[in-house]
């Protein structure tokens, strides 16, 4: 078991303010793989003290874009020798299957640090331009202190889209991992000491709701970059325009795959497993509607049944299996209860439903919907699980207005034979990344959603505006 007794503020291993502690339990096995403390509200007062003292005292906002950019290719290749140990940890912590976090879970992240590394080497720090009366300079100038909070599903990747960025900008950072999966944490703070990051720039403390809220509540944290449910957007949102705090938000998803008439099935249906099934069904981006014309309605819930029904489910960390489980039972039950009610709905079941398919661990069967509608709850309603609901749609237009008819806005696909007509499909659909025959991520362009899905932009160019001040300086002469 990795037993971990300190937490990581002001660049050093220290004792907890309290005694409590967070068990990690695997949900293949049930049984505790890890155990570190359960940071409370001082130990965040201690963590922001340390973050607020390096940024207004330390050498890392003072540095130049270009040295700043040095220090993080030196992580990112710190990060590159370790990505495979860190994604068997992931896998043992949370469930991802092994071939998914070799995929996803820490090659992503690496590549978020060398696009930041690279892109930090030439950006101008200040620009000069012309005004009425003479030169004006804009100058960027990093936001303050962070307070990241990441979910469980992809700790490193979502860890990345905030604290490379912000390490770019010349921001200091309290991470706040969820309880689930703190161990990569831990990991990663060795990385950093290793690379040579100042001490504070960077503090970690594993905590539950309280102290987070404490965390995002905190006057001396000027920006708040949070990933999770849309619920807790709703209330970290209310917390910072009460105190004018600067936020960025990426919620939930409900995403809809348009598959066209022309589209190739059984060549769409391989990328489309990723697309649908990604880290056991638990990703913000899962292509979990699946909209599918009445004239092919059947041969597409054929096809998408006999995807699913392939994916081997099993031990995470076997390279065979392409499910595994659950990140906790209360998942476990909550997917389950999902798909109770499309039962209860009127929704047939093709595959799955509700026989678990292992005797031990959080596993779910995947389960097919067919005879779905966009009103019922398990196409409005983000499950968070392997469940995908087939919906028939009319023509193009019908599927369109499928397609946007939800309350998040985070991602999309279209499966089609005519690519320049996906594309215009792709203009249509009001979500914030869309894919024409695949699902990509990319560190150099910008991630985040419409409506519901969230506020502003991380990774690219934009993800390192989000954690930058603009400061316009206007002179005579």
């Amino acid at each position: 078991m990795r037993q971990h007794d300190t937490l990581f503020i002001g660049g050093e291993w220290v004792a907890p303010a309290g005694t409590g502690v967070i068990d990690v339990i695997s949900p293949h096995t049930e049984e505790v793989v890890g155990r570190v403390p359960d940071g409370t509200p001082a130990d965040m007062d201690r963590a922001v003290a340390a973050a607020r003292a390096a940024f207004d005292h330390g050498p890392w906002p003072r540095m130049t874009f270009a040295e700043r950019a040095a220090v993080i290719g030196r992580l990112a290749d710190i990060y590159a020798a370790k990505q495979g140990e860190m994604a068997a940890l992931i896998t043992e912590e949370m469930g991802s299957p092994i071939t998914f976090s070799n995929l996803a879970q820490t090659p992503q992240p690496l590549g978020m640090l060398q696009f930041y590394a690279e892109y930090g080497q030439t950006f101008a720090q200040e620009e000069e331009r012309p005004g009425l009366f003479g030169p004006t300079t804009v100058r960027r100038e990093p936001v303050g202190v962070v307070a990241a909070i990441v979910p469980w599903n992809v700790p490193q990747f979502v860890s990345m889209t905030k604290i490379a960025p912000a390490l770019l900008a010349g921001c200091t950072i309290v991470l706040k991992p969820a309880p689930e999966t703190p161990l990569d944490s831990y990991m990663f703070a060795d990385m950093i000491t290793e690379a040579g990051i100042p001490a504070g720039v960077l503090n970690i403390v594993p905590a539950g709701r309280e102290a987070g809220e404490h965390l995002v509540s905190h006057p001396d944290v000027d920006k708040v970059a949070f990933t999770g449910s849309t619920a807790a957007g709703r209330r970290i949102a209310a917390i910072c325009g009460e105190q004018l705090k600067r936020v960025s938000l990426e919620l939930g998803g409900k995403s809809a795959a348009i598959i066209l008439d022309d589209a190739d099935l059984p060549a769409s249906m391989g990328m489309l497993a990723i697309a649908s099934l990604m880290n056991n069904g638990q990703a913000c981006v899962a292509q979990t509607r699946i909209l599918a014309s009445r004239n092919r309605y059947d041969e597409v819930v054929e096809a998408v049944a006999a995807m699913v029904s392939s994916q081997p489910v099993g031990d995470p960390s076997d390279p065979a299996t392409g499910i595994g489980p659950l990140v906790a039972k209360r998942q476990q039950e909550r997917v389950e209860g999902y798909i109770k009610i499309g039962m209860d709905e009127g929704a047939k079941v093709v595959v799955g439903g509700l026989s678990r398919p292992m005797d031990r661990g959080w596993y779910v069967a995947p389960t097919v919907f067919a005879g779905a509608t966009n009103e019922m709850r398990i196409a409005r309603e983000e499950i968070f699980g392997p469940v995908l609901a087939v919906i028939p749609f009319e023509d193009e237009a019908d599927a369109l207005r499928i397609a946007n008819d939800s309350e998040y806005g985070l991602c999309g696909t279209v499966w089609t034979a005519d690519t320049d007509h996906g594309m215009d499909i792709a203009r249509q659909v009001r979500t914030g990344t869309y894919g024409v025959n695949c699902l990509m991520l990319e560190a150099n362009v910008p991630f985040g959603g419409y409506k519901a899905s969230g506020l502003g932009r991380e990774l690219g160019p934009e993800g390192l505006s989000a954690y930058l001040e603009y400061k316009t300086i206007a002179r005579l002469g």
